[in-house]
Order: C-alpha cells, then structure tokens, then sequence
C-alpha cells in the first residue's frame, strides 16, 4: 500500500458502511424520494404511458354516458360486442389488481387501485346494466379522474429537478 495522503472520512479496510465511513457526503443534499419505491412505474416514461392510459380511458367513460349499457343479463338477444366487452374488462381488472399486489409505495397503489375499481364498475355496468347499476358510471369516471390525478402526481415525481449536490460525481 502506497504511503500517501489518506482520506480522513475513509476506512482502509472498507469494512465500515459506506454511510458510516463517508458522514460527509451524507450530509449534503438528498433526493426528494428513491426512484426505487415505486415497483411498476419505475421510470418516468412507464409513468407516462400509464397517465396516457387513464386519460384515454377517461374519455371512454365519458363517451359512455352517451351510449346507455342495457346488460347481458336481461332475457333476450345478447351482443356479441357485449361479450367480447366482459371478457376485456374481465383481463385488464384482473391485470390491474395484479399490479395492486406487486405495487410498492402507497401511491403506486392507490393508482392502480382506482383504475383495477374503475375496470370493475365497467365491468358491472356492461352485465348488469345501467338501470340495475345506476351509480356505476359515475364511479368510474371518479375513479379514472383520480386515477389522472394520482398518475400525474407520480409522473412529476420523476420530473422534479435534482439538487446539484445529489448528483453523482
């Protein structure tokens, strides 16, 4: 080992933890939250694409005030449509309260939480109808409103500028 100035902050050996050894570079400026909290929307273009999604969807649930459900489960001829309907509500709320279950930090959660209930008032509303339903509708634009909220909230989170002393050297 060279003989030479030595870092006072630093252990020789390594043994110390990294925060430990370096107390000074844990006292400069951190980041606002870990990148890492967050387990489905990761990064900021995952983020993106999800509040794209809601906001698509949002404008579904809006048109569907427009376009009266009568449900499958009334006596007579059911749509083909409306089949084929339940089986994409049934797919995406199953997905979306997978993600629920691997979601990390609350909001994660809470996001895909009100866009799993959103997918499940969907899903009611086209068996059972709007006339057995009523507030089904309603409830699901709530939802994917708040969904809209929730996704921008995380969607700025990865936006925010970084504090010059939290940058890598």
């Amino acid at each position: 080992m060279p003989d030479g100035p030595r870092d006072p902050s630093c252990d020789g050996n390594h043994k110390i933890r990294w925060d430990k050894s370096h107390h000074l570079a844990t006292e400069h400026a951190k980041l606002e939250h870990r990148m890492s909290e967050f387990g489905v929307l990761t990064n900021r273009k995952r983020a993106l694409i999800a509040l794209v999604h809601s906001v698509v969807f949002l404008g579904v649930a809006f048109h569907g005030f427009a376009s009266p459900k009568a449900g499958i489960v009334r006596p007579g001829l059911v749509a083909t449509a409306d089949i084929v309907l339940i089986g994409i509500y049934l797919t995406v709320a199953s997905i979306l309260a997978w993600l629920v279950t691997i979601s990390r930090c609350v909001r994660e959660r809470v996001y895909f939480v009100l866009c799993a209930s959103s997918a499940t008032f969907g899903l009611l509303r086209t068996i059972f109808g709007d006339g057995a339903v009523p507030p089904a509708q309603y409830l699901r634009v709530i939802m994917l409103t708040s969904a809209v909220i929730v996704g921008t909230w995380i969607f700025r989170s990865y936006s925010r500028s970084v504090p010059e002393g939290a940058l890598p050297d």
